[in-house]
């Protein structure tokens, strides 16, 4: 699978290693399903499809300072979402994954310790977020976000109606992006990527 880079892509990536939050919101909204599409027909799981997606755009962030050394993004990005899926296949396969939670692989973790702790802060405030939730608010989104189901199987699971589902939905995650911004975390792209 191959995708042609965006026409101002270089300046973009400069913008980014800057800490450009908007130049990443470009990007990330340009490749998101891009590299969904990919995960998801390497791993042929539409949940590990989208923790893929959200881990490579996390590392993306996190190693945003080795951009200008990239010649070719969609190369660099298609190289990201081979590695990381086979990755977890192969952890999938010899029992090392106890559950498909949202988490990058030990492999691909920056061993800059402030990086790891935003990954882990992160992670901590979106676990609060979703202990905020009413049961039923909670139970949809684990359904659907966490354990990747659609809405009309959550509708099934649930023994609610489709529209009543997307309601909660609305609701719960109305709940987490107030949680993430009165905890005052400076990287709206990882709500993107832990809501998409």
């Amino acid at each position: 699978m191959a995708i042609k880079p965006l026409k101002n892509e270089t300046e973009l990536l400069l913008s980014i290693a800057e800490g450009n939050q908007e130049a990443f919101t470009v990007v990330f909204n340009y490749y998101y399903d891009y590299v969904f599409s990919f995960s998801r027909k390497l791993t042929r799981s539409e949940e590990l499809g989208k923790e893929v997606a959200q881990d490579i755009f996390m590392k993306i962030w996190f190693d945003r300072n080795n951009l200008v050394n990239i010649e070719n993004f969609g190369g660099f990005v298609n190289r990201l979402v081979r590695n990381h899926s086979f990755d977890i296949l192969r952890k999938l396969a010899t029992h090392e994954r106890a559950s498909h939670e949202i988490g990058l692989s030990s492999t691909e973790l920056d061993s800059n310790t402030e990086q790891t702790l935003d990954y882990n802060e992160t992670l901590k405030i979106l676990e609060e977020a979703i202990e905020l939730l009413p049961d039923q608010q909670k139970r949809v989104y684990v359904l659907c976000h966490q354990e990747g189901l659609k809405y009309d199987e959550a509708a099934k699971e649930l023994n609610i109606s489709s529209a009543t589902v997307h309601y909660h939905m609305k609701l719960a995650l109305s709940v987490i992006r107030g949680h993430f911004k009165r905890n005052a975390v400076a990287f709206p792209f990882l709500m993107m990527c832990f809501l998409k």
